[in-house]
């Protein structure tokens, strides 16, 4: 199943801690959510014990987040990092206000990951729940071999049953997956 999300559908969602406000792109109750999320100012993280976080920078640069064992780099857009979600963060802007996409999970239940397609690369993506978004600009991916063309800030969401081809056509998508854990 194919399901078009587009951003008169999407959730506004105050951050745990109170210090912002996550857009909710697509999610499942309390078990996970894919959103992306403007961070203004430097300040601590909302704590998700028992969850896993991956998190892409998609707008500016020079975001750090410094945890008690060093620090994680997000400064190179499209570059996800992975991390747990109980991990104490405090987040560090370089450069002004960045913006990032953010794949939360319940680790007893799901296993997330964000990829990064661009235009002639394919993933095979296993049976479980895909969002294809496209962060920047319009974008075109294919669903095996059915294209489906994107403005910027709208997704698919695949749930799929088998592995399924996912090609870049157009443009750059990042790719949340959700998987049974």
């Amino acid at each position: 199943m194919i399901t078009l999300l587009t951003p008169a559908n999407y959730l506004r969602t105050p951050w745990k801690n109170g210090g912002g406000t996550t857009v909710d792109i697509a999610f499942s109750g309390d078990v996970w959510r894919f959103g992306r999320t403007p961070i203004v100012k430097a300040g601590p993280f909302s704590d998700y014990t028992g969850f896993d976080r991956v998190q892409v920078l998609v707008s500016g640069s020079g975001l750090v987040l410094e945890t008690p064992g060093g620090e994680i780099d997000v400064r190179q857009p499209f570059r996800p990092v992975r991390f747990a979600g109980e991990t104490p963060i405090v987040s560090r802007l370089e450069a002004g206000p960045v913006e990032v996409v953010n794949l939360i999970g319940a680790r007893a239940q799901v296993r997330v990951d964000i990829a990064v397609l661009d235009e002639d690369r394919t993933l095979v993506l296993q049976p479980g729940t895909h969002i294809a978004y496209s962060p920047h600009g319009d974008a075109t991916v294919a669903v095996q071999d059915a294209s489906h063309d994107l403005a910027a800030d709208h997704a698919l969401r695949l749930d799929i049953t088998a592995p399924t081809r996912l090609s870049g056509l157009v443009g750059c998508l990042l790719v949340g997956s959700i998987t049974a854990a």
